[in-house]
């Protein structure tokens, strides 16, 4: 089936160098990086559109720092097609901005709203999920979601509780879409157990699927400053100016907790494809090689009495060994080392508050 040229995507590829310093920086997040030897995650996502959106309709929001190696990596893409955003305002304005741009282009547009640092291997199972999410935004009143069928009772991520099993008139779906009861915060250990075994959760992707009708009408209802910014860029006869002058006066909030915790109608479809946001080292680890002893590298290590550690060596020519020594992260730079306890991988963001700013 070819790719409509009513559909759109917006990939969202802004966000911070943080949670994988000292080889991720300010200017090279996550989704910049080739952690696995496979290209990029932005390539990924990009590569994952192809068949499915005219490349023509991609669209990508990054920010001033990034914006240089976005190009470099999106160059199969219009380079009028890649944004930086003027200012940092979370998720609901920098979707709200994909709207406009979209909207100024084609009023008729079923879109898409991807993250761009997620690994998905399947792309095949990865479509034929988003082909039904399309057409059910296309086709129903509602904002469609992509879930995520929970492995384990993770605390870390966001849950869709769902309902019943939704009626779209005209829709001839594999993946049935269901009625969303409530969007759920993350919750506590016990919580996510509870939810786990209640079942009818997924862990909230950050995946959505809209007709451009429907969510310009839910943006009115439930947040009319979007609204007025996304008509402001739609009557603009210069979207630049447009965007520089208004977005930095947008209030920062989450497209969660602006739009899909309100609106009238959301639906769910779960996802059958592989998934996986690689949120830390620790995540990273299972994709490296194993070097015996539950040790996890991407380049050969020596080690004598040492067990469970993760090595990721990005400066060529040097060799990491580990004496007597578990349960660690250890990361190597041209610039930097990083020696972390394995149970602190989601704390490495905070060395950012004291790191040098030449290392951030």
């Amino acid at each position: 089936m070819p790719a409509s040229e009513d559909t759109y995507a917006l990939i969202l590829a802004g966000g911070s160098g943080t949670r994988f310093w000292p080889l991720s920086r300010n200017d090279k997040p996550k989704q910049l990086l080739d952690l696995f030897g496979t290209g990029t995650l932005l390539e990924q996502t990009i590569s994952r559109l192809e068949g499915l959106v005219p490349f023509e309709n991609i669209l990508i929001l990054t920010n001033s720092l990034q914006v240089d190696a976005v190009r470099g990596i999106a160059s199969m893409l219009p380079a009028e097609n890649i944004f930086a955003e003027p200012a940092k305002r979370d998720t609901a304005p920098a979707v709200a901005l994909g709207i406009g741009l979209v909207a100024a282009r084609n009023p008729d547009a079923v879109m898409m709203v991807l993250p761009s640092d997620q690994l998905i291997k399947d792309t095949a199972a990865y479509q034929s999920v988003m082909r039904d999410a399309l057409e059910v935004a296309e086709k129903s009143d509602g904002l469609v979601t992509i879930g995520i069928r929970p492995t384990w009772p993770c605390p870390s991520y966001g849950y869709i509780e769902r309902g019943e099993l939704a009626a779209i008139s005209g829709a001839n779906c594999a993946h049935a879409p269901f009625e969303v009861k409530r969007f759920r915060e993350k919750p506590d250990p016990k919580l996510a157990e509870q939810f786990l075994a209640e079942g009818g959760f997924s862990w909230n992707a950050g995946m959505f699927v809209w007709s451009l009708h429907t969510v310009i009408e839910e943006l009115a209802l439930h947040a009319p400053e979007l609204a007025a910014f996304v008509s402001e860029i739609r009557r603009s006869k210069d979207i630049a100016a447009t965007v520089a002058a208004q977005f930095p006066k947008l209030t920062p909030i989450s497209i969660d907790y602006a739009l899909m915790e309100n609106a009238a109608r959301v639906l769910n479809i779960e996802a059958t494809f592989d998934w996986d946001d690689v949120g830390s080292w620790v995540s990273i680890a299972k994709y490296l090689d194993d070097a015996g002893n539950e040790n996890r590298f991407n380049e050969t290590v020596s080690e004598i009495d040492s067990r469970n550690n993760i090595v990721f060596n990005a400066t060529p020519g040097t060799h990491i060994a580990l004496l007597g020594v578990e349960d660690l992260i250890v990361v190597k730079t041209g610039d930097s080392i990083l020696i972390a306890k394995r149970n602190q991988a989601d704390a490495i963001k905070k060395l950012a508050d004291i790191l040098p700013a030449a290392l951030l």
